[in-house]
Formats: C-alpha cells, sequence, structure tokens
C-alpha cells in the first residue's frame, strides 16, 4: 500500500514522532541526548519552526511544533536526522541508518487539542516508569512549563499562555492539568494519530481540508466502503 502523503498547514502545531530502527536504541549516554536538542535548536532556528514541547525516550522522541511554511517541518526533520545520525555513528563507532523510516507527524487542532499533546508527550516518562513526577525527567519540556527551569528551545504557545496572566498562574494552571493523568483513549488516539498521520482535529477544522487532502482526513473503515464517510474527530480535550 502507498503511504499516506503528510497534511502539513503552517501555522498550525503537528506532533512528530521518531523513532530508532527496530526500537534500538537512539541515545547511549547524556551527551547523546546533548547533542540532539543542540541539533533540533539550530535546525528548529534555522527552518522557522516552533518547538512547543518535546521528550526524548531511550529508543524515540515525540515532538510538538508549528512549521512557517510548509516544508519547514521536513526539511528541519531531514536536518536533524542527518546531522544527528553523522555526529552518533561517529562518536560511537557505527554505520548504517538509526531511524524507523522516515518520522511520523499528525496535524493538531490547537485551541481543542495542543494542551491535551503536550501533556500525553510531558507524561511518557512517567508511563515508561523512569520518574515518579514529569519534572523529575531531565530530558522533556515539563520542568519548563512547571515553571522548575527554563528552556530556550521552547517556544510557548498561546494556548498554554491563556491558562493565565501571570507565569505563576500558568504554571499553576499546567500542574493541575498534568497531574490529571492522560486517559488510556487520549493516549491511544495520540499515539495512533501520529503514526499514521491522521489529524486530532473537529469536523468543522477538517471540513475546509477535505477537498485537497481527502486520503489523510477521511479515514476510511476496514472492510468494505461505507456509503458515507466521516472526517476522524476526538472530544475536546481542554482543561
Amino acid at each position: 500500500m502507498a503511504r499516506l502523503p503528510r497534511l502539513i498547514l503552517p501555522g498550525q502545531p503537528h506532533h512528530v514522532i521518531l523513532r530508532g530502527n527496530n526500537r534500538q536504541a537512539i541515545f547511549f549516554s547524556d551527551l547523546d541526548r546533548q547533542q540532539l536538542l543542540a541539533v533540533l535548536a539550530e535546525a528548529a532556528a534555522q527552518y522557522r519552526v516552533a518547538i512547543h514541547a518535546y521528550v526524548l525516550m531511550d529508543n524515540h522522541l515525540h515532538l510538538l511544533l508549528t512549521p512557517a511554511a510548509a516544508d519547514d517541518l521536513s526539511r528541519m526533520m531531514q536536518s536533524l536526522g542527518r546531522r544527528y545520525v553523522g555526529w552518533f555513528n561517529a562518536r560511537h563507532r557505527r554505520s548504517g541508518t538509526l531511524w524507523e523510516g522516515r518520522f511520523r507527524a499528525g496535524l493538531i487542532e490547537g485551541e481543542r487539542h495542543l494542551l491535551a499533546c503536550m501533556r500525553y508527550i510531558e507524561l511518557n516518562p512517567v508511563r515508561a516508569g523512569l520518574c515518579v513526577e514529569p519534572a523529575q525527567w531531565p530530558w522533556s519540556s515539563a520542568a519548563h512549563h512547571l515553571g522548575l527551569a527554563r528552556s530556550g528551545l521552547i517556544t510557548e504557545h498561546e494556548m498554554y499562555w491563556s491558562l493565565g496572566n501571570t507565569p505563576f498562574e500558568r504554571e499553576h494552571a499546567y500542574r493541575e492539568f498534568i497531574g490529571q493523568g492522560v486517559p488510556e483513549s487520549e493516549r491511544a488516539s495520540f499515539t495512533d494519530a501520529a503514526l499514521r498521520g491522521r489529524p486530532i482535529a473537529s469536523e468543522a477544522f477538517l471540513k475546509p481540508l477535505t477537498a485537497g487532502h481527502k486520503a489523510v482526513v477521511v479515514r476510511r473503515p476496514r472492510g468494505r466502503p461505507r456509503k458515507v464517510e466521516a472526517v476522524q474527530s476526538v472530544p475536546s480535550a481542554k482543561p
């Protein structure tokens, strides 16, 4: 089956997943993680991509980002992948690919789902049993959003700013929100949508995109096609 084209919209947030080949580790040390973040910061600045949240796990990473132009996301990820793999292979005296194919990306309707996607990303280490509190994991943006550390990599999204008029109010509101955890259905929706390149958005948001991006926007059920198709939609996850 031919792979679906990506639906990338400039000025809109996207959830990106990049995995190690055969689920192998993409970091062997903290120095590797530091290098990945340094390369990510340079590539994001070069290609005008705003990073709103991130987490580095042992064999994959998640990003929540907004590109200024449709091609900027792919260019940034290509630069990140190429430069990091070259450095990683030289440092660890290895050769060959590091990634499991191309990166996966799913469009997010910011007003309805951005904060929930941030929470999903920053709770990854907790779900994996790597820490008890999200801010304890040093390789994510959680400490930044909770007011415990500042990251120059992060561009705070307007939905995060809507949580309060002061940094203290925003951090307090987000602390309560992330403390609620991620429902299993929500976790599955964000993971599946990014891996399949499907948007997480309301019907109203997706309707104008259907004509030009039907293969991505319209979810076709398995088995014999039905007469009426519906766009994918998930409930709002505002705090």
